[in-house]
């Protein structure tokens, strides 16, 4: 974002969920639809228990539910931000939101 010369806030104060976390960041200016982009950044160890047995069958499995659970955790900011989960598996494999954010397109596989 600072290399694309975007303004943005990390961790906005305006946007504290009931339990009081609130996402990595938001740009100031609208995004898309009228509305600023707000992101959330998540790493997910693919060797961990929780997700060998899916990361062993499919390639970015655990970076695709990292993604969904915190597109879930975040949902309510729908009304008023474009939010994106950038997930990113500790092996590498980049989920498909997180390419288009920072590349711009998304053809499959890694960035």
């Amino acid at each position: 974002m600072k290399r694309a010369k975007i303004s943005l806030v990390k961790k906005a104060v305006g946007l504290l969920r009931e339990d009081g976390k609130r996402p990595d960041g938001t740009t100031i200016l609208p995004w898309s639809r009228g509305k600023p982009l707000a992101w959330d950044v998540t790493v997910p160890d693919m060797y961990a228990d929780a997700h060998v047995s899916n990361t062993a069958m499919e390639t970015g499995a655990a970076a695709s539910l990292a993604a969904t659970n915190k597109t879930n955790k975040y949902s309510q900011l729908s009304a008023t931000h474009i939010f994106t989960p950038v997930a990113i598996e500790t092996a590498g494999n980049w989920q498909y939101q997180a390419v288009e954010l920072v590349y711009g397109n998304w053809e499959g596989g890694r960035p």
